[in-house]
């Protein structure tokens, strides 16, 4: 995953000269579970079609103009990628929480994972 790359694309859309904000996350492995145990590796698999769902019910939202999400799946290690969220809108009180539903939604609509210990 290159976050340059895709806030480079968000720069292309054809409504860039109306976004103020572009907000990028990027989520890695880690190497502790929310229990505390030492993880080893993932295994992630995202549904497509929650993912799309999610991207054009945020466009939706006041401000916002493009959501590009990219996804890794099956095995990881720690510190590998595991998704890229960007958002591009017109001022940061539309950006930061649309940036924020995106991550959420997608750790509970869009993908399951399962950690080895």
């Amino acid at each position: 995953m290159d976050l340059n790359k895709i806030i480079q694309t968000v720069k292309e859309h054809p409504e860039y000269h109306k976004m103020g904000m572009i907000a990028s996350h990027l989520g890695v492995v880690r190497e502790n579970s929310l229990t505390g145990k030492m993880v080893s590796e993932i295994d992630v698999k995202f549904d497509r079609r929650a993912i799309d769902k999610i991207i054009k019910e945020i466009k939706e939202l006041p401000g916002i103009i493009q959501v590009i999400i990219e996804v890794s799946e099956g095995r990881l290690r720690v510190g590998d990628e595991i998704m890229a969220v960007v958002v591009g809108g017109d001022r940061r009180d539309h950006v930061f929480p649309a940036l924020i539903e995106t991550v959420n939604r997608m750790k509970a609509e869009g993908g399951k994972k399962k950690e080895f210990f």
